[in-house]
């Protein structure tokens, strides 16, 4: 969640920004940063912020002790049009786990989440990884759609003690499967993640809400009251018409 506070200001930095986060990477009720290099940033692209995400070392709660590393350049934003959500032409993912591979985690998770979608008509291809580096055990699985339109759909979960590997999977399955059931072009993450980035940049951009939660009510608050621009809805379409930013130069 740090590091998503510091892209924005990125964007207008006098020149390349380079910075490194540590805690807890995979958690409960926050996007983990699976969903943040493969489902953000490829968006943020496209509206112009050159932006890359490593993992150098995964972190659970309640240790925390992972790290990611951020490069990011600065970006003169512009609108982002997700209006049709097409058909999904690929799923992908990863399935995570630390000091569990005598368990099988990664392969649990992956397996479970395959048969669920399959079930629905949908192949995924998930990667599994075993990692020995974090400070304690703990597992993560992220998936996330690509539409024939550019839509980027993700969904995540993070594990805990008590909570086994096929649940996280059926959970995680089940959450992709039932955005794309609403229509919505986005996820429940990207719904709020991407109102500043649409407020600073020129242009209107236009998406579609799973559902209209309470984040997303205070961050276009906030891009309308605090940062000035206009913002349209009807029903769970959202329309920002951004104030075109930029950074200022003092000589």
């Amino acid at each position: 969640m740090l590091a998503l506070t510091i892209l924005p200001l990125a964007c207008f930095a006098s020149g390349p920004l380079n910075f490194r986060v540590t805690g807890g990477l995979f958690q409960d009720f926050a996007p983990s940063a699976f969903h943040t290099k493969y489902v953000l940033l490829p968006l943020l692209r496209r509206m112009g912020l050159e932006a890359e995400l490593e993992i150098e070392r995964p972190g659970y709660v309640p240790e925390g002790g992972g790290v990611l590393s951020v490069r990011a350049k600065p970006a003169r934003l512009r609108a982002l049009k997700l209006t049709d959500r097409g058909q999904v032409s690929h799923i992908r993912g990863i399935a995570l786990s630390s000091h569990l591979k005598e368990a099988e985690v990664s392969e649990r998770m992956a397996e479970e989440c395959r048969r669920v979608l399959q079930r629905q008509g949908l192949e995924a291809a998930i990667e599994t990884l075993y990692d020995d580096q974090a400070a304690q055990k703990g597992a993560a699985l992220g998936i996330w759609a690509e539409t024939t339109t550019g839509c980027l759909i993700g969904a995540d979960m993070a594990g805990r003690p008590g909570r086994r590997s096929e649940q996280i999977a059926r959970r995680v399955a089940q959450d992709l499967l039932q955005t794309l059931k609403s229509g919505a072009t986005v996820d429940r993450f990207l719904a709020d993640q991407l109102i500043i980035y649409c407020a600073l940049a020129e242009g209107t951009s236009e998406y579609t809400l799973p559902e209209l939660t309470d984040h997303v009510e205070t961050n276009l608050w906030l891009a309308e009251e605090i940062l000035g621009a206009e913002i349209e809805s009807e029903g769970n379409r959202v329309r920002v018409h951004g104030i075109g930013f930029r950074r200022k130069i003092l000589c």
